[in-house]
């Protein structure tokens, strides 16, 4: 459906951060659905996961905001089991230093060490749709690092959830997003 120029990125949908995990966002298993019925249109899809040692920087016994979530290994870490895998042509890692937190899915390396920025590149892609969890966390600074680094970007709202920590979060992600020139899209509109 979409040319080859185009992919869908799906950040982070793992175990921990939906309903049950160590750092659940609400209602964040309710994307998969709308995510399995979009990845098909795509010549290309890569997912990105939150894959943390142990001691990682970002935990609260290490003076971080966040419980342990997504260490490596470990069931939280892995892929939602309702996410159809037969369409992600890409598993890329990020927050994987125990000194450095990573929030953009474009950052996240291949297991060949690649950047998912580069594999884009190298595929020609120009036009990348955004999904995932959270809408204002890794999601928004996925969208915001994308259209820095000059590709045209799509959030697909309804393939999202916010943690909103405070209530009004994931709805100013969105005008954030859309502020710095991504086009918000719903499921429907990109099928």
């Amino acid at each position: 459906m979409f040319p080859s120029t185009t992919a869908l990125i799906l950040v982070d949908v793992q175990n921990d951060f939906c309903p049950g995990g160590a750092l659940a966002v609400p209602e964040g298993d309710r994307i998969v659905g709308a995510v399995n019925r979009l990845a098909p249109a795509f010549p290309f899809v890569a997912a990105t996961k939150d894959w943390h040692t142990p001691d990682h920087v970002s935990f609260e016994q290490q003076g971080g905001p966040w419980p342990p979530h997504c260490v490596q290994g470990t069931p939280g870490a892995e892929l939602h089991p309702d996410l159809d895998r037969s369409n992600i042509d890409l598993i890329v890692r990020k927050g994987y230093l125990p000194d450095r937190d990573t929030f953009e899915g474009l950052e996240a390396v291949s297991e060949s060490g690649d950047s998912l920025d580069k594999v884009l590149k190298e595929r020609e892609v120009d036009s990348i749709y955004v999904a995932g969890l959270a809408t204002d966390y890794c999601v928004k600074a996925t969208v915001l690092d994308a259209l820095k680094k000059g590709y045209r970007v799509f959030a697909v709202t309804d393939a999202m959830r916010a943690v909103n920590l405070e209530p009004d979060d994931g709805r100013q992600a969105l005008e954030e997003m859309a502020a710095a020139g991504a086009e918000l899209v719903t499921s429907e509109q990109v099928l």
